[in-house]
Parts: C-alpha cells; sequence; structure tokens
C-alpha cells in the first residue's frame, strides 16, 4: 500500500538545499521546501506507485490530508499528483478538494484544484456545479473566488460564459492582484475558443487594467503574427 513514509523515502535523495533555498524564495517564502524539481518529484513518486496498488478512496483521502499537513511544499505537490490520477471522483470529494483550495493556499496548489481537480469534479457532477461555485464566488476567501472563476479554463466550447461572465463581475472592481489575473486568464483562455464575445465583454465592461491586458493578450500576439507575415 502507499504510504507517506513510502513517499518520503522516495523523494529523499532528490533533496537539494541550495534549490530549497531559491524556491523558497520564489515562492516568496510562504512555505519551506525540499528542494525537489517537479520532474523528480513526479518520477520519485511513479517509482512507488509501480510497487504498490493504487489506494481505493477512502485511503487516498486520508493519504492527501496526511501529505497536505507535512511541513515542505513538495509533499502538498505530490498530493495534488495523487489527486490527479483519480479517473472519476466520487461525489463527496469536493469537500476534500475545497478543503485543501482554503488550506495552506497559494496559486502553486490552487490553480491545480480549479482547473484539474474542481474542473474534472464538475464536469463528472455537472447538477452540483451552480450551487457550489456560486458558493465560492461570493465566499469571503479570495482563493475560492478565483478557482469560481478558473474552474471552466480547458473546458473550450463548453464554457457557460454567461456564467463566467457574472462570476467576473462579481469581483471586478477588486484591487486584489489574484482576482484581476483569474479574470484576465480566464477571458484570454475562452477568447482561444470565442473572440468575438470576449473582445465585446471587455470593451463593454470596466474591467481592472491588469484583466484587460491579461484577456487580450493570446488575441493580439494573433494579429501580430499575422500582420507580420
Amino acid at each position: 500500500m502507499v504510504t507517506v513514509k513510502l513517499i518520503q523515502e522516495a523523494l529523499a535523495p532528490f533533496c537539494n538545499c541550495a534549490q530549497a533555498k531559491q524556491m523558497e524564495s520564489y515562492m516568496r517564502d510562504q512555505f519551506p521546501f525540499l528542494g525537489i524539481k517537479t520532474p523528480e518529484r513526479r518520477k520519485a513518486v511513479k517509482e512507488v506507485l509501480k510497487a504498490q496498488e493504487f489506494p481505493n478512496e477512502e485511503v487516498l483521502k486520508n493519504l492527501v490530508y496526511t501529505l497536505w499537513n507535512l511541513k515542505e511544499r513538495e509533499y502538498q505537490n505530490v498530493a495534488l499528483d495523487l489527486l490527479d490520477r483519480v479517473k472519476h471522483y466520487p461525489i463527496d470529494y469536493i469537500e476534500l478538494i475545497e478543503t485543501l483550495m482554503t488550506t495552506k493556499s497559494w496559486w502553486d496548489t490552487v490553480d491545480g484544484l480549479a482547473v484539474h481537480s474542481a474542473g474534472t469534479y464538475f464536469q463528472q457532477f455537472p447538477d452540483r456545479t451552480r450551487g457550489i461555485t456560486e458558493k465560492w464566488i461570493t465566499s469571503q476567501n479570495m482563493w475560492l473566488n478565483r478557482s469560481a472563476i478558473l474552474f471552466q479554463l480547458s473546458y473550450k466550447n463548453k464554457t457557460d460564459f454567461e456564467m463566467l461572465k457574472r462570476y467576473i463581475l462579481i469581483h471586478a472592481n477588486s484591487n486584489e492582484f489574484f482576482h484581476q489575473k483569474a479574470i484576465g486568464w480566464a477571458l484570454r483562455e475562452y477568447s482561444k475558443t470565442n473572440s468575438e464575445d470576449v473582445v465585446n465583454f471587455v470593451n463593454e465592461n470596466n474591467l481592472a487594467p491588469l484583466s484587460k491586458r491579461e484577456a487580450l493578450k493570446f488575441l493580439k500576439k494573433q494579429q501580430n503574427t499575422h500582420h507580420t507575415k
């Protein structure tokens, strides 16, 4: 069975103090690090999974919570790697996802949870989407707001743009960087599917300069490429 001890033993040879300092600095000293790069971390965990049976729903949930409670950031990243391997989420896993979003929160974990975990969960349980994301977008927790704006990031033509627009407008006047950036990112991604609606929305609404710049970045790049040909 996969255990935290087996994961720790697999990661131990890759710990690098000098790298840890750089990683901590990059993440604004929010968390301590072991100094293990993503490819090394994933390779080590893959080796553990090769030798052990993948945990069942309940064991995985406990494993994820235990990893999340450990100090070093790599353990939270391992927890996300494990969650990403779940083919179909149990219906109660949204509670786990939300707890992780609101604990040890920073963009490096929240964005993956929003796009991969919550994004996949809501595709599997579409009737639960509105009730939960409405709660997130109106929450006092900035990371839940961000998640409600970003969860459709990979949906392309399945994006509920009416919902996205409404969620964006709730936080359009926010001075918070993580709100502004999420708004721009969500619009930029959707502009690859529906450029006209995104341009109209940006022109018709008073978005923060950062949100507007990010929203139109892909289209401007396309325009510049077209002009230079």
